[in-house]
């Protein structure tokens, strides 16, 4: 079918808080969509044109209204994406409901040719079920006043508008009329009629489309319903029987009133009580419906040539493709076939998990740990690489499991209606075949798992339900629930050897973090910024001391700016506890302590695995695990290669761009969980990415147990915590910026539109990172050795504005920004101002870092300039009161961990986050995209720059076109 066009994302944010109105034509497939402002107001810049419209306004008078006007195909691709908009007007979300319902009939094939009223090629809407019938009349009943206020006749008084309903399935017909129309489709078709997009007038096809249109407006439905002769009530052979026979009976419903059923033969003798209740046209109906359902399924043709027909009595192998193929054939023209309800007929296949020896059978599920609850010692065998569990078929048929000599002889006898356990029962031969080829199998205890976790697996490429049995069961229900207890077994409470008391929260992160780990398992302590991960750590550290079998040093492995803070940490909370630094030229790891903690950066553990590997670690920490998001990354290789009895990751931001990040994070703590990374990426993360909800439910089933996730602003986490405000601050460009963003706009589009592939993608980012530089400060883009500074950027002068506020209340500011330029100017700046400030970066020494972060909590440099990605983790700067993002990174996540030095545990003052953003630039569409990916609360974000390559020229000019944004 034909592919939508595509609705960028300005035009989706504009469009979608318009009234929306489905104006109807002739055919169905030119009739247009209306965008406009109840108030009168311009609508908004986008494609179409701007036509004068006559609506109803509240006072029931007409009134002509400015309106953009858009072809149904253009719209749908507007509405359909505008449904997840905050700020969409109820005509716009009720039209894109509509519009994914017609496109929901489209992909079930549910198009049927008929002729306009002026005699032109039209696709409609049908077959419809009752279901489809009543869900259009549900969606019809809660059309807004706006989605219809165009009158009918705008002379007319009183003022009549569109019907719901009529108008709700014109627009439908007018949605699949258009999308068979692909350049190709005249060719396939043998010609323009039904497949060109111009209209085409057919009139001398109305005699053969009457069919289609009868069948497509039938007041009437047809069903199937199978009988079987020779067997009682009960489903046994009746006495003197020579073996069972089928007949099926053709049956007619009524569409608006669902008690009325005849056997067709009924209607089709024309006369009787029954006729009559369906009304003359029924019998036409019927006839119809049963021609089309003859050809989903041939045995039904000799009704069509009897004088009235009754039934048909088809041979085994027919009644066996009706079971098969043939009941989502005809289930396709709307018929529905209805079984004996005595006949068991639902052969259902189930895996099961679990030990291979007696403990595998669920009778006896408790016999290997004494009937007691799963505990840690039971997980020995997950831990073993040959310890290979038992995937064995359950199948069941009509709710009685079957053993493997039945499934053969239901296989061997090849009919529909075979005799089992003294009775008939009904089963697709072919369906019986497959299930006995299926083979028992061993499967990794990780493996099992996985799919014992989320109820299914795949299999052939059927996905099957999956049960446990035996430890299994007893692990996935500890896992499932790990703050169950099995019985003798207490929390963990907290260690005598912490300096300090755990909240809440925080205990409950230990248990969780001591289960994991006690079963071997690992897990990512994925609270936000702040609210006391390490303190988590040091604590499950001191506990696991404690433990049998438990023993060995803790190597923590974080960036080199948190060392210093991990180190004051334990010194502060485990005094006592070893600390060793394994960083710098003369690091060492010899005569370690059992107790001891060690610390080391990501890039020193890179260089030096093979010496990390070498120590028998209790327990491996990753900090900031987002930096190993890179599975294929040197960092993430060599960290794998570090064995431990434990793996724990910690982390805010356990996915910043794709759910390939989160199965890195994982699939180190947890080796193997997920599957391969292509495995994942197919089975789980393209589908929960592209809203499957039946994916992201298996997805987030299998993940939960091993992610605890916990944010600042969820019930009871951090009561304590002062108000947070987040404002943006939108600057104009001045003369100077506007004038070079115009310019580079300009020269790099007509450069980018010249190019392909990897040499397009480079431009493209250049462009990005360009403007963005632009709306800093000039200075910035131009690299200028001795710039001036002063009055050439919106930005600097309402940074100077804010900070002449906030200094003057005696407050602490952190000002981000991704580029280090930037932050030398301001820098500069602020001191020719006598402004005290100090800049963080990727390249400050770890003892001057911490140097730095005592000054600002002091009070001895209330401005303090960091660089994003360098100082956005593992500082305490609770003294801010203000955060000011400078410039915006591409994903929110890291900009609310870089606010989260300031708004965290210990803070005791109200936080105010500023964001400046250059306004009608590109910043002020990223900003939008930013905002609309926060609000989908936890759906995957996008991949930023690298997504912005692929748009194409248009969307890129649309997005970075300055808008009315300079003075």
């Amino acid at each position: 079918m034909h592919r939508l066009p595509a609705a960028s994302l300005s035009e989706i944010s504009a469009l979608a808080g318009c009234s929306v109105v489905f104006l109807p034509a002739d055919p169905s497939r030119t009739g247009r969509v209306a965008f406009w402002y109840p108030d009168g107001s311009s609508p908004p810049e986008a494609p179409g044109t701007v036509e004068e419209l006559t609506v109803a306004g509240p006072d029931a008078a007409p009134r002509l209204v400015p309106a953009r006007i858009l072809p149904v195909r253009d719209a749908l691709a507007v509405l359909t994406r505008a449904r997840t908009a905050s700020h969409a007007s109820p005509a716009a979300l009720f039209w894109g409901a509509a519009g994914l319902l017609a496109l929901q009939f489209a992909a079930r094939g549910l198009l049927l040719p008929g002729l306009s009223a002026t005699d032109h090629d039209s696709w409609r809407a049908g077959p419809l079920t009752a279901d489809d019938q009543t869900r259009i009349r549900s969606l019809a009943a809660s059309m807004p006043p706006t989605a219809h206020a165009v009158p009918v006749d705008a002379l007319a008084q009183p003022l009549l508008l569109p019907e719901p309903e009529r108008l709700l399935r014109a627009f439908l017909d007018a949605v699949v009329d258009g999308l068979p129309r692909t350049p190709a489709a005249p060719q396939a078709a043998g010609g323009p009629a039904f497949a060109a997009e111009e209209p085409q007038h057919v009139p001398g096809q109305r005699a053969w489309l009457a069919d289609v249109a009868a069948v497509h407006d039938a007041g009437v439905r047809l069903s199937l319903r199978v009988e079987v002769a020779g067997l009682d009530r009960a489903g046994s052979e009746a006495d003197g029987a020579h073996g069972p026979s089928f007949r099926v009976v053709p049956q007619i419903h009524g569409v608006g009133d669902p008690t009325l059923v005849a056997d067709a033969a009924e209607i089709w003798a024309g006369s009787g009580p029954a006729a009559a209740a369906f009304g003359p046209r029924a019998r036409m109906d019927a006839l119809l419906m049963l021609r089309r359902a003859a050809r989903a399924w041939p045995p039904l043709a000799p009704l069509l040539s009897a004088a009235v027909p009754d039934a048909v009595e088809p041979a085994d192998e027919e009644i066996a493709g009706l079971l098969g193929p043939a009941s989502a054939a005809l289930a396709a023209t709307g018929v529905q076939v209805h079984w004996p309800r005595e006949l068991a007929r639902t052969l259902t296949a189930r895996a099961v998990i679990g030990p291979a020896d007696a403990d595998a059978d669920p009778e006896d599920g408790e016999r290997r740990t004494g009937g007691r609850a799963f505990h840690a010692s039971d997980a020995v065998p997950l831990l073993s690489s040959d310890a290979l569990l038992s995937f064995t078929w359950s199948f069941t048929l009509g709710g009685q499991r079957l053993g493997r000599d039945e499934l053969d002889r239901l296989a061997e006898a090849g009919r529909p209606l075979v005799r089992l356990r003294d009775q008939w029962v009904l089963i697709d031969p072919e369906q019986a075949r497959r299930a006995r080829e299926t083979h028992d199998r061993k499967v990794a205890p990780i493996d099992a798992l996985g799919a014992v976790l989320t109820g299914s697996t795949e299999v052939d490429g059927r996905r099957v339900e999956v049960s446990a049995t035996g430890w299994l069961e007893r692990l996935r229900q500890r896992v499932a629930d790990p703050e169950s207890r099995p019985e003798g077994e207490t929390a963990v409470g907290q260690p005598a050897a912490l300096v300090a008391t755990l909240r809440d929260y925080q205990l409950r992160g230990l248990n969780w973090l001591h289960t994991m780990t006690s079963l071997g398992l690992g897990g990512c302590l994925a609270d936000d910024m702040g609210l006391g991960k390490t303190i988590t750590l040091i604590a499950l550290h001191l506990h696991r001391r404690t433990l049998e079998g438990a023993a060995g040093p803790t190597l923590v492995v974080c960036p080199t700016s948190l060392m210093g803070n991990w180190q004051r940490e334990i010194e502060k909370f485990a005094p006592g506890i070893p600390v060793r630094r394994f960083h710098g030229g003369s690091r060492s790891l010899e005569e370690l302590a059992d107790d001891a903690f060690v610390l080391t950066t990501y890039g020193t553990m890179r260089l030096d695995a093979p010496r990390l590997s070498a120590v028998r670690w209790g327990m491996v920490v990753a900090d900031e695990a987002q930096h190993v998001k890179n599975p294929y990354s040197a960092t993430a290789r060599q960290l794998r290669t570090i064995g431990a009895q434990a793996r724990v990751a910690l982390t805010g931001t356990p996915v910043e761009n794709n759910l390939s990040e989160l199965w890195a994070i994982l699939d180190w703590t947890t080796p193997g969980l997920l599957g391969r990374l292509g495995t994942f990426r197919t089975r789980y993360a393209r589908a929960a990415e592209g809203g499957d909800p039946a994916a992201a439910e298996r997805l987030g089933a299998l993940v939960r147990p091993f992610l605890l996730r916990r944010r600042k602003s969820d019930p009871g986490i951090a009561p304590e915590l002062p108000p947070k405000t987040e404002t943006d601050r939108a600057v104009s460009l001045t003369p100077e910026q506007a004038g070079l963003y115009e310019a580079v706009v300009r020269e790099t589009l007509a450069a980018i539109s010249e190019a392909d592939g990897m040499a397009r993608r480079g431009l493209v980012v250049k462009l990005l990172t360009a403007l963005k530089q632009i709306c800093n400060h000039p200075a910035q883009y131009l690299k200028e050795e001795e710039p001036r500074i002063a009055d050439r950027s919106g930005k600097v002068e309402l940074l100077d504005e804010l900070l002449d506020t906030m200094l003057a209340e005696g407050a602490g500011v952190l000002v981000f920004t991704q580029y280090v330029q930037m932050a030398r100017l301001l820098e500069r700046h602020l001191t020719a101002r006598g402004i005290s400030t100090q800049f963080l970066h990727g390249g400050t020494p770890v003892a001057e870092r911490e140097a730095m972060v005592n000054r600002f909590q002091s009070g001895g440099a209330p401005v303090f300039l960091l660089s994003l990605k360098a100082a956005g983790t593992g500082l305490n700067l609770t003294r801010a009161g203000h955060v000011v993002h400078f410039d915006r990174w591409w994903n929110p996540a890291v900009e609310a961990q870089a606010t989260d030095r300031a708004y965290r545990i210990g803070q005791t003052q109200p936080v105010q986050v500023h964001r400046l953003i250059a306004e009608g630039t590109i910043e002020d569409r990223i900003a939008d995209m930013l905002a609309r990916k926060q609000g989908l609360a936890d759906a995957v974000l996008g991949s930023g720059e690298s997504a912005l390559t692929e748009l194409s020229d248009a969307e890129l000019a649309d997005l970075v076109e300055l808008r009315g944004g300079a003075r």
